[in-house]
């Protein structure tokens, strides 16, 4: 049984998560700073709702959770003693990848060809305006990811065998409400409803093709093992969180700090990445937005995970994780 009581407090009176007793089915649950969890089938009357169901109804609910997290004679039951899976189970996931400046700029210098006749500085500073210059004229980089690769908060990682350069990547995500097609960066918050935390691993050592460098990244080797993206362990609603975009993200491995980064890095925040996606594709209810990762991954430290490793993760209000990593057993 992994733990349930949240180690580290999320902002705001009230969270949504998913949860379960020993031999029982998971539910969605209110949960509040005291340790205390309402089952919103039974609070809402709905024996067969799902934290996603919730979500594509969050105007008419959000003012419901409201009054359900100030009643003292709910039916509350002790967190302590559930098991926390991750808070929602998503259609769709959309990941940005090189949204952290400082991280590109690590991942840059550390992929370089030992041909590369610049010095580090030099390399360094190269990518840092290529870097602005994103920022202010182009457009943010997304792809899929797959819902298969979720975990909860608390469970172990299998690192798979052929995962040569598993690395950690912990992220701000973004959790859809409203439907979203073509609407304006200026439109694109009243579509989230909150915000978790996740975990998108990565092995570095196929997130290139090398059987024909023109074809670039496979995504779908390097990240969509099972597992690969531990979440949660809660949604934390929007209006909890002052500002998204100045959120402490930190990442421990063993104990020992490996990330420690603001959102301020990022070179475009959830509004724009938001009205970007929705350009394209429809976001719909339950759906996430992973904005990217900061600086100090495994590449950055000339340190990949191991068989054994602990990673804890933390983002400013929004809770904690920890997962274990498990070698694959042939």
């Amino acid at each position: 049984m992994k733990p349930a009581v949240p180690s580290e407090p999320f902002a705001g009176p009230f969270a949504l998560g998913t949860l379960s007793a020993p031999g029982q089915e998971p539910f969605p649950a209110l949960v509040v700073r005291a340790g205390r969890v309402l089952d919103l089938r039974t609070e809402l009357g709905e024996p067969a709702l799902t934290v996603r169901g919730v979500l594509e109804r969050w105007d008419e609910l959000l003012p419901r959770l409201r009054e359900s997290a100030d009643a003292p004679d709910a039916a509350w039951h002790p967190l302590d003693g559930l098991r926390v899976h991750a808070p929602v189970e998503p259609r769709q996931i959309f990941q940005s990848g090189a949204n952290y400046r400082q991280h590109v700029i690590d991942l840059e210098v550390a992929h370089r060809s030992p041909d590369d006749p610049r010095t580090v500085e030099e390399a360094r500073a190269e990518i840092a305006a290529v870097m602005d210059r994103r920022a202010a004229e182009d457009l943010p980089y997304v792809f899929i990811g797959l819902p298969s690769a979720i975990t909860g908060p608390y469970d172990d990682v299998v690192l798979p065998s052929w995962a040569r350069q598993p690395d950690w990547e912990l992220e701000l995500a973004a959790v859809i409400s409203r439907p979203a097609h073509r609407v304006s960066v200026e439109e694109a918050l009243d579509h989230v409803a909150g915000y978790t935390i996740a975990n998108d691993l990565t092995d570095r050592a196929t997130v290139f093709r090398r059987d024909m460098k023109a074809i670039g990244t496979d995504w779908l080797r390097s990240k969509n093992a099972p597992g690969f993206t531990p979440l949660g362990p809660w949604i934390v609603p929007a209006e909890s969180l002052a500002d998204p975009g100045d959120l402490r993200v930190t990442l421990k491995l063993n104990g020992e700090t490996m990330q420690d980064e603001s959102t301020k890095d990022m070179l475009f925040g959830v509004a724009r990445l938001v009205s970007h996606i929705s350009r394209s594709a429809q976001l719909l209810p339950g759906d996430l937005v992973l904005t990217g990762s900061p600086a100090g991954n495994g590449m950055h430290w000339g340190r990949l995970l191991r068989d054994g490793d602990v990673m804890d993760g933390t983002i400013t209000g929004l809770g904690a994780q920890r997962t274990h990593c498990v070698a694959e057993r042939s």
